[in-house]
């Protein structure tokens, strides 16, 4: 049976408990969370997240906690070349997965950094300087940091597949760096999918190797190959497509990989429950946007 899911909300009284409901109430069987807002770095204390009781009802309806995974904020940056915000951002992704680790989760999704100016090699060695303190710390022992396939804008790291190989090659714990593949990013970073699927692949699994992918967001894209922009769109509505998205979804390399939605939102309804029936039917449905509305 194929992973498919999409990231869901974490608030109110109920926090993870919420978000496994969330995330059934879309028939999927994996989910993405963060544990506060992801626009700050503002946390509940772990008691409050509700996790021995989310694991529970996740296990109960057949989601295993390796398919929970959980994504750090967007306002950490390591490779920031402030040394003041730097330390911040290696203090508060150590205390995130501290976290990740007591709620018995694995796995956190992390946008590696961007350089700000100082340039690629100075930013990835803050990024591996910045991995290595944090998963120095045995709090936070048997979890894994995923890096994102990022899309390039500004001066965002891990734009390419070179990128992201440096620095996991370059970390001290090797085991515990795998990697997010994002489709709407690697597309907007350059790499054409719809026309070079597995000339694509085939360029990841030899500068990275393709048994590092641990998850992949399932992201249709509003812009043409190598836009660096960044906009995700609905599955199918966008220069992706319906059809290369699902060969993504269908490939045998990743059948026990978490696939997650982060498509937008339609006005004020969340798309994922059509999408995931779209995915699970293999059949494109053009009238969903309107269907939301």
């Amino acid at each position: 049976m194929i992973k498919i899911g999409s990231h869901v909300s974490n608030n109110g009284l109920k926090m993870l408990i919420g978000s496994v409901e969330e995330a059934l109430s879309y028939n999927a069987n994996c989910l993405m969370v963060y544990l506060g807002a992801p626009q700050n770095t503002l946390r509940k204390p772990v008691e409050a997240q509700n996790g021995l009781a989310a694991l529970e009802l996740a296990k109960q309806n057949g989601i295993s906690k390796e398919d929970i995974i959980v994504h750090a904020p967007y306002v950490v940056n390591l490779a920031n070349p402030n040394p003041e915000k730097r330390a911040f951002s290696i203090d508060f992704l150590t205390k995130e997965l501290i976290m990740v680790a007591n709620l018995g989760l694995k796995y956190m999704v992390l946008h590696p950094g961007a350089h700000v100016g100082e340039g690629e090699k100075t930013g990835i060695s803050y990024i591996i300087d910045g991995i290595n303190q944090i998963l120095s710390d045995p709090r936070t022992k048997d979890t894994v940091i995923l890096l994102e396939t990022m899309a390039g804008k500004g001066t965002e790291l891990g734009r390419n597949f070179s990128e992201i190989a440096n620095i996991m090659n370059n970390v001290e714990q090797t085991n515990r760096v795998k990697v997010c593949f994002d489709t709407c990013h690697v597309n907007d970073a350059g790499y054409d999918l719809v026309n070079n699927y597995e000339a694509v692949f085939n360029e990841f699994d030899e500068i990275v190797g393709l048994e590092n992918i641990k998850v992949i967001h399932l992201n249709d894209s509003k812009n043409t190959v190598g836009a660096h922009k960044d906009r995700h769109e609905n599955l199918g509505f966008g220069n992706l497509g319906f059809d290369t998205l699902i060969k993504v979804v269908y490939d045998e390399r990743f059948k026990d990989i978490p696939k997650i939605l982060e498509t937008p939102y339609v006005g004020d309804f969340a798309p994922y429950k059509k999408e995931i029936e779209m995915i699970r039917n293999k059949e494109y449905n053009p009238n969903l946007k309107e269907e939301l509305q």
